[in-house]
Order: C-alpha cells, then structure tokens, then sequence
C-alpha cells in the first residue's frame, strides 16, 4: 500500500466517526468497560485516513482514533468529474469494496462505512460494492487500500514508457 506522507498541521480536517463499540472484559471484581473507536479524518480535497482509539471514556477514544488517523493520511487521484481515475476492488481481510467511476451528476452511491471514506476524501461520483464480510472495520481498510492502489493516467504511462495519448486511445 502506497502511503504519501502528508503533513497534517497545514490541512483542514474533518472527521467522522464511523463506529463506536464498546468492549467488556470481566475480572474478579466485576467488569471492566473501555470503548474503541473507528474514525476517518479528510480534507475533502484528495486526502484522507483513518485511525483506531481505545480509551475508558468515548471522547478520549475519539481524540485517540482521530489523532491516529491524521498519522495514516493518503494522498489520491480525482479525475475532472469528481471521481476516481480507474475501477479498482480494495481489499482488506475478507473485505472487498468495488470502486467504480461515474459521470458527473451520479453521487456518491455507497454504504456507510464506504460513504464515510469517500465523502471525506472529497470524491463527488462514484459507486460503490461492498463484498465479503461486512465488518465496519475491515470495509473501511479496504476501502483507503483501494483508493491509496488508484493511478493517474501519467502515472501509469510513465510506468509503460509511452504517451498519455496513447495510453488513453
């Protein structure tokens, strides 16, 4: 997985938390509650990630979850529609999430964990399957896997040694 270091301190952010679950362990004295958070920060304009926080009080795992996702920030591709430059199918786990691009006008079509990350990436047209398990968190994954693997056309033309315009019909 690519990851583009990005410096967090000159972005404005957003975040959002996806899932909040609530963890118990029993000891000899009764049980122990702390809480995990899932959150996915981004910029709306091409940057996003997401991070983990395990605190005893939820808002302690929020700042936890956002702080670590701002450590795991990606850079990626949007195409002049708003959309992603390729189809591309991001996998974490047993988790597949088909990314598909869309003309202006489509919206973003996607379930929650999968709109979460998309909206918050700034993408406008795109749709979306997810596929295997269902696992709040392993979609997610998946989802920032797919969108950090996705290449500009230059990109890949530099790869294979030719022009845009040959790459590109």
């Amino acid at each position: 997985m690519k990851r583009t270091i990005v410096d967090a301190s000159q972005l404005e952010l957003e975040d959002k938390v996806v899932a909040i679950k609530r963890v118990t362990k029993v000891v000899k004295g009764g049980r122990n509650f702390r809480f995990t958070c899932l959150v996915v920060v981004g910029d709306k304009n091409g940057h996003v990630g997401v991070g983990l926080g395990k605190a005893a009080e939820i808002p302690e795992a929020i700042r936890k979850g956002k702080e670590d996702a701002m450590k795991k920030l990606i850079t990626l591709p949007i195409d002049e529609n708003g959309s992603i430059p390729h189809d591309y199918v991001g996998e974490f786990g047993s988790s597949h999430v088909l990314m598909k691009r869309a003309p202006e006008g489509t919206g973003v079509i996607a379930g929650g964990p999968v709109r979460a990350v998309v909206e918050l990436a700034g993408i406008k047209n795109i749709r979306t399957k997810s596929m295997g398990s269902r696992n709040k968190q392993n979609v997610v994954l998946a989802t920032i896997n797919g969108l950090s693997q996705l290449k500009t056309p230059e990109e890949v033309a530099k790869l294979r040694g030719i022009a845009v315009e040959e790459l590109l019909g």
